[in-house]
């Protein structure tokens, strides 16, 4: 079988790497040089903790399954078993992870409650003050900036895969077949087209006029300077309960109504996620911005009350600020599905909005379209 990928991103590259393993000729097209979206532009967090109960759930364990076995073949990939701990204050948080531990499929998700002390032993950069920590023993981590790269380098050692960056494709012109903006026709059994935040123009036209169930999201984050000792797990805040489905409880619902977000984190629907990067510097963030159109700016605001909850955290200043950045990432509007995958033509396949599971759940979503197209 013959496959044409559009797009580079880590869906896009995952869907490569489905066909080619099990034995088909591939095509990758990319209109950048390189992959310059989401798939770089975020934490590089394998995020069982918080995903919604059932299929999500099943997903993003499915894939953690998936990215480990990649990164025991491609260690430049960064894969690690690294944890997470939610660092909680007060009852009323506290209440919130009990009620986590409590869900039927905690142990799935390898959740405990530690309390300050057991959260410090676990990892020890952790000196300011909190009253306990929700660990996560599934949660895991790599590098995204690198690891399309190295899954690229680990593609081309195949001789069923072409890469081809710097194209844009620009018409379905029959089953299979789309041509680029270098006039070349590409045929293929089938065309998937992983166009991520790009929704737009050929997406539109092939999706029909009717609505693309597909919303984009902006955020901000930002990278340090090494920190100079390890944050051995990834790190969140409480905040995180009111954004991750999995902690939708009578506990949130009371947090919520007694404990509202500082107001910072309110207008720019703020969490914190902390995760150390392969060269010691922590990857922070995030914000998200749903009202088009965007910002083309980013705002300090949001830097300073991430920098002043990490610092309160840590117990230590942060060292200094190397980057920041935005990105937009595409995002089913049903949050019920995991993502959206529509056959938009006669052999051509649309699979977007995975959202900020992208990352997270790439090779499982892939896997299920090889499956599902009987690769």
């Amino acid at each position: 079988m013959k496959v044409t990928v559009v797009g580079a991103g880590v869906v896009g590259t995952m869907h490569a790497w489905q066909a080619v393993e099990r034995g088909h000729e591939v095509v990758q097209i990319e209109r950048e040089a390189e992959a310059r979206g989401a798939s770089l532009r975020n934490f590089g967090q394998i995020w069982v903790s918080g995903r919604a109960g059932g299929e999500e759930l099943e997903t993003a364990l499915r894939a953690r399954e998936l990215w480990e076995r990649i990164g025991e073949r491609v260690p430049e990939v960064g894969f690690r078993a690294n944890g997470s701990l939610t660092l909680v204050r007060g009852a009323l948080e506290l209440a919130v992870a009990e009620a986590a531990v409590a869900r039927e499929d905690s142990a799935a998700r390898a959740y405990k409650l530690l309390a300050p002390a057991e959260a410090r032993a676990l990892n020890p950069a952790l000196r300011g003050e909190f009253t306990a920590a929700l660990h996560c023993g599934r949660d895991a981590a790599v590098e995204p900036r690198t690891a399309q790269l190295a899954l690229r380098a680990e593609l081309l050692k195949s001789p069923n895969y072409t890469f081809l960056p710097g194209r844009e494709v620009r018409d379905v012109i029959g089953a299979g077949t789309v041509r680029d903006d270098h006039g070349e026709v590409h045929r293929a059994d089938v065309v998937v087209l992983c166009t991520g935040a790009s929704l737009g123009g050929l997406v539109r036209e092939l999706a029909g006029p009717g609505h693309l169930p597909v919303r984009r999201v902006r955020l901000q984050m930002m990278q340090t300077d090494p920190l100079g000792e390890p944050l051995t797990t990834s790190v969140a805040d409480a905040d995180s309960f009111r954004y991750y489905p999995a902690y939708a409880s009578g506990a949130l619902d009371e947090l919520n109504a007694r404990q509202p977000q500082a107001p910072t984190a309110r207008d720019h629907r703020m969490q914190l996620l902390m995760v150390q990067r392969a060269d010691g510097g922590l990857t922070i963030g995030d914000t998200h911005e749903y009202e088009h159109p965007f910002a083309f700016d980013t705002v300090e605001e949001p830097y300073d009350h991430l920098t002043e909850v990490v610092e309160s955290l840590l117990g230590r200043p942060l060292p200094r600020i190397r980057r920041r950045w935005a990105g937009v990432y595409a995002q089913c509007t049903d949050p019920a599905r995991v993502v959206h995958r529509q056959q938009v033509g006669d052999g051509v396949w649309l699979v977007t909005g995975p959202g900020g599971r992208g990352m997270t759940c790439s090779p499982a979503i892939a896997e299920s379209t090889a499956n599902e197209l009987g690769w």
